[in-house]
């Protein structure tokens, strides 16, 4: 018996094998289309400062990202021109899928009109892969400041013209945009300063530097909780950490705040964008990063890359038409 059994276990033995190779393959063949695509690190690429919502965001979401695709997710902060620097170094990497950007897109929205001597252009250089985050803007003060509400503010801007310096992530960012658009609505003049990224702009207003702070929550929340910066309100429909919404306060612009998004290099194969889309999606319905986003008053926005290439074009047609109108100039 044991000379029959010996090739039947030998048979057996191999059909095993067979089998675990053909299921290995099928699984393999089952992938997202480009998951076989990342193999090397990828560049997470930061055009502002460390400390921003866009830099709290890519911390977030950089290690799970890591995770999904089987690859390193390196975090690269790239500051300088109002998020053109690091923008222009992700629209000349390889269109494969392995040089990310995240950022506030609204600056991408304005930077056409802003410059024009723009080394790149946001609509064909770049191809958006996912909305990540939509968080509203809080208005605050340093504590020198005389106002307690966003009425003793305006009342102040108002009797002592450009006396009120407001620190902005950059020139042409979409809260310098906010904060011009709010002082011609209201009546009011004060001088905009702007700094290399949310971050910075806040630790400004905390030091006495400027005086006056319209930033996206993420990052300007901490500096009111712990008391460095004083909260007056807030942009979108609902009210955070218990300030006042921009209409409850009688404030222009309650629609604005800060939409962050992820794009790569245009030419990027259509599957490897659709996995990325795919990956940071579950990455945001997952319940650890949803709520450290609405700890910080950010509400999750992913969608479609089509839906994100529609937001990116309206924005950009509504926020040119501010810009020429105030004529303000990139530098």
């Amino acid at each position: 018996m044991s000379r029959f059994l010996l090739p039947f276990r030998l048979f057996a033995g191999s059909m095993k094998s067979l089998a675990v190779t053909m299921m290995a393959g099928l699984a393999f063949a089952a992938q997202p289309a480009g998951a076989q695509n990342f193999e090397r690190p990828v560049r997470l690429v930061v055009p502002f400062a460390p400390g921003g919502t866009s830099d709290i965001l890519a911390r977030l979401i950089g290690p799970k990202l890591s995770t999904a695709i089987g690859q390193p997710v390196v975090i690269e902060n790239k500051p300088g021109a109002a998020g053109n620097l690091g923008a222009d170094a992700v629209a000349k990497a390889p269109a494969d899928g392995h040089t990310l950007l995240l950022m506030d897109v609204g600056s991408l929205a304005t930077a056409p009109s802003l410059f024009s001597d723009l080394t790149y252009d946001p609509a064909k250089d770049l191809a958006p892969v996912s909305m990540v985050m939509f968080g509203p803007y809080v208005l605050a003060v340093n504590e020198s400041v005389p106002a307690k509400t966003a009425q003793e503010l305006v009342a102040y801007a108002k009797a002592n013209p450009n006396k009120l310096a407001v620190a902005n992530s950059g020139v042409g960012a979409a809260n310098h945009i906010t904060a011009v658009q709010m002082a011609k609505e209201l009546g009011i003049t004060w001088k905009n300063v702007p700094y290399k990224g949310g971050a910075a702009a806040s630790r400004a207003v905390v030091s006495g530097e400027s005086g006056v702070i319209i930033n996206g929550s993420t990052a300007t929340l901490p500096f009111v909780s712990n008391k460095q910066l004083v909260g007056l309100a807030v942009t979108g429909e609902d009210r955070v950490a218990g300030l006042p919404t921009f209409k409850e306060a009688g404030l222009p612009g309650g629609d604005a705040g800060t939409w962050q998004g992820v794009l790569t290099r245009a030419g990027t194969p259509p599957a490897v964008i659709a996995r990325l889309n795919a990956e940071i999606g579950k990455i945001l319905l997952e319940p650890d990063i949803k709520a450290k986003i609405a700890e910080q008053g950010g509400v999750v926005k992913s969608g479609s890359p089509a839906e994100f290439s529609t937001w990116l074009q309206d924005a950009t047609t509504r926020w040119g038409g501010i810009i020429r109108e105030a004529g303000i100039k990139g530098s």
